[in-house]
């Protein structure tokens, strides 16, 4: 059990990351198809998850949601359950494994179905879209988040190496 100021050291870690994520999501973006561009955010997500685990699936999910609402002023709940799932499979997955390419390929297989399913079936329900446009759509956008969020993981273990352990917030789950 953690104590009183792990738990506070944990939360300042999270919002530390929930703040990296919007940050970046602001800076360079290259746009690949009609509104669809990378996400740079995504790189402090794949950081996170690798360090931290579950509690960093809320980098991801209200980096996304704090990062469209700032950008676009629209609440992103296909993007917000995608993250989700990546964050608790990706929580789920990666004490299992530590192996560097195989973090990155359960990176990759999280990306995907997380954004080009859950993310593309949501939003083609709830706004009553074709699947077939929106699983195109879904799939370029999965694409080019799962680059930043790979490289982010790559960095994670760089992180870890330099520090000898995997993490403090790791170690204590």
């Amino acid at each position: 059990m953690r104590s009183k100021s792990q738990k506070t050291k944990l939360i300042t870690y999270m919002g530390l990351g929930i703040a990296l994520y919007v940050v970046l999501s602001f800076t360079v973006k290259i746009p690949l198809l009609a509104r669809i561009r990378t996400e740079p955010g995504y790189i402090a997500f794949g950081v996170f998850l690798c360090l931290f685990g579950y509690p960093a699936t809320s980098v991801g999910v209200l980096g996304c949601i704090i990062a469209n609402l700032l950008y676009s002023g629209t609440f992103p709940i296909g993007w917000a359950l995608g993250q989700l799932f990546i964050g608790l499979f990706c929580s789920w997955l990666f004490p299992k494994f530590k192996n560097i390419w195989a973090k990155l390929a359960i990176g990759l297989i999280a990306v995907f179905i997380g954004i080009a399913g859950i993310k593309t079936v949501t939003e083609s329900l709830l706004f009553n879209l074709p699947l077939g446009v929106k699983l195109v759509r879904g799939l370029v956008a999965s694409a080019a988040d799962a680059v930043p969020f790979l490289a982010g993981i790559l960095i994670s273990s760089r992180i870890a190496g330099r520090a000898g352990t995997e993490s403090d917030a790791a170690r204590d789950q």
